[in-house]
């Protein structure tokens, strides 16, 4: 039975295009010899082709090929293995960069929609508020507005091996297959002087082939394998009758011509017009993300898409390849990134120390540890990490202050505090200050994952004869107002599990300080919104409707923590700067230093 590995002492490796797998191998020697017992390393599956911190996966099962190959990397691990070290993988199972073509998943779900094979795979509201944007995606990456991007002829239609695709500057999107008629119906008409050939009549059959083709809204399992499966069988019908007839590619490139307009005839963008508004994305003006996005991110970075790992086929297809390299002991450990953005994180957590002990090929230990596994968990105040997660504990961000803290000294806060509030010119209470960003990040960069809650909120509200005369807004101002007294990152209720002291302690909290905050709204509302999220459901509830309620809850714990974030660091800590050192990530500025018993105690807490 392989040995758990537990690292005495870590160094980041950063890798990217400028750092190789190549280079990790020749410093080797020398991390040993400075007493290093595993390489920490940051994430290294493929991202996107100019990323220097490989957050932005776009497979999970291959290896950056910017960072080296497979052979560089095994010798890697072998000099590694030489000198007795092990390696700390970070691992990112939140979510993916969507902002190149390379990466498969989010690109087929451009083209097909809710009816790609990977729509499940993405955390996309194909229903969201807006109509008009029913079974689409909002893509908010134009630099303008829609029309005056169109009619510049920004956005421009290519053809290339059997496919159609839309260019806008550096990025690309795939043209729905459905779709491809807007194009070579023109084609067709360039051809009419070629009836009697051969690849005249082949062309019609691709157009009747395309017209049969199952649509992208399709539900059905076997409807939407028949359009995976007959959609690549035309795209190579049209490539190889390009190769074959000179006539037909020409015929295409004169109706791109046609379709992709001519700017300063604004009506010569129409037909373009109409072949995007048939996609399965809508182009949006990037400033528009904050109120109208129906995917979720991470954080508010529109490049960085959420996956659902809760999804038992999403976390075995990004799983394969560091599974493999548990099971080879490449990786002798694993940093998890925002766990906070997992839907059920205990069960995610259970899930990979079983899978890793599988690849071990030992029987999962009582408490779960088949490998050394830590989570970048925030803690605030006096927030504890979780005892039923199977992990070894945090980054380390909590250490981190507590080391800043004991060297701060405590009484020198009346000077400090009195210097800073002299040179900004008033008073600033920091819970103050953290409570009405958190509130700005909400009504901005935010905002439509407060609207979805509060959408949801009046649907749970509607199956309930006492509350479902409360407004939309009043449920929504419930939310938000809840959200933003929030004293910790995020709550982990699940279904069918008891209810921590600690989660009951902080809902209660925050929706008591909320009501404080807001005595014009009837405390019934929140007392609503209390039980809901203390999982004390109406009794008459179906089954359907039970989990539905359920859903809101999971939902609401995953919206927290990015407010939390926003709100916190990226925002207030940049406006409460009465002493820099204790603004780090997870630092509480209010905290004026630590005294060497209470840093002893934490380490012991740490250590139990």
């Amino acid at each position: 039975m392989p040995r758990l590995r537990i690292p005495s002492s870590t160094y980041r490796l950063q890798f990217n295009r400028e750092f190789t797998f190549a280079q990790a191998r020749t410093i080797v020697p020398y991390l040993h010899a400075l007493g290093i017992s595993d390489c920490y390393a940051s994430p290294y599956f493929q991202a996107g082709a100019e990323s220097l911190h490989g957050y932005d996966i776009t497979d999970h099962n291959k290896l950056n090929d910017a960072i080296g190959s497979r052979a560089e990397y095994d010798a890697w691990i072998v000099e590694l293995h030489a000198h007795e070290m092990g390696q700390v993988l970070d691992f990112v199972p939140n979510h993916m960069g969507i902002s190149e073509p390379q990466n498969l998943w989010w690109t087929d779900v451009l083209e097909n929609g809710p009816s790609s094979l990977y729509a499940p795979y993405f955390d996309i509201d194909w229903q969201p508020l807006k109509s008009d944007l029913r079974d689409k995606v909002l893509i908010p990456i134009l630099g303008d507005q829609y029309g005056r991007v169109l009619e510049r002829g920004e956005l421009q239609v290519h053809f290339e091996s059997g496919r159609f695709f839309l260019r806008y500057f550096d990025r690309e999107f795939p043209l729905s297959p459905g779709t491809y008629p807007h194009v070579l119906q023109i084609a067709l008409e360039q051809l009419s002087e070629n009836k009697e050939e051969e690849f005249y009549a082949e062309l019609q059959s691709i157009l009747t082939a395309l017209e049969y083709l199952p649509r992208r809204t399709e539900k059905d399992p076997e409807r939407i394998a028949e359009r995976a499966r007959e959609k690549e069988i035309i795209k190579r019908r049209l490539e190889r009758r390009c190769e074959e007839a000179p006539e037909v590619q020409a015929a295409i490139e004169k109706a791109l011509t046609i379709i992709n307009g001519t700017p300063g005839d604004p009506r010569s963008f129409d037909s373009l017009d109409a072949l995007l508004g048939d996609q399965a994305y809508r182009l949006a003006f990037w400033r528009v993300a904050a109120e109208e996005i129906n995917y979720r991110r991470f954080f508010d970075v529109n490049d960085l898409a959420a996956i659902r790992m809760e999804l038992p086929e999403v976390f075995d297809a990004a799983h394969q390849l560091l599974l493999e390299l548990v099971g080879g002991g490449a990786v002798t450990g694993l940093r998890i990134d925002h766990p906070d953005g997992l839907y059920l994180p205990n069960e995610y957590f259970d899930k990979l120390q079983r899978r890793a002990a599988e690849a071990l090929r030992v029987e999962p230990p009582d408490d779960l540890h088949a490998i050394y596994l830590v989570v970048e968990k925030i803690l605030s105040g006096a927030e504890q990490l979780r005892t039923d997660w199977p992990v070894h504990g945090t980054t380390g961000y909590d250490f981190m202050n507590d080391v800043i803290g004991v060297l701060v000294d405590a009484g020198a806060e009346r000077g400090i505090t009195s210097a800073f509030e002299k040179f900004i010119g008033h008073a600033l209470h920091f819970g103050h200050l953290v409570y009405a960003k958190k509130r700005l990040v909400m009504r901005l960069s935010l905002a439509n994952d407060i609207n979805v809650l509060g959408a949801m909120f009046d649907r749970l509200s509607e199956e309930n004869r006492w509350y479902r005369d409360y407004t939309l807004d009043a449920l929504t101002l419930a939310v938000r107002e809840t959200i933003a007294c929030f004293p910790v990152y995020r709550t982990y209720l699940a279904p069918d599990h008891p209810i921590s002291d600690a989660d009951r302690a902080v809902i209660q909290r925050a929706v008591a300080a909320a009501k404080r905050r807001n005595p014009a709204l009837e405390e019934s509302v929140f007392n609503f919104l209390r039980d809901i999220l203390l999982f004390r459901f109406p009794e008459n509830l179906t089954d359907e409707q039970r989990a539905e309620h359920a859903h809101f809850v999971l939902k609401f714990q995953q919206t927290t923590g990015p407010i939390m974030a926003k709100g916190l660091e990226d925002t207030a800590f940049y406006i409460y700067n009465r002493l820099a050192a204790l603004n780090e990530v997870g630092g509480e500025p209010q905290r004026f230093g630590l005294s060497v018993e209470g840093f002893h105690q934490r380490n012991a807490e740490r250590q139990a």
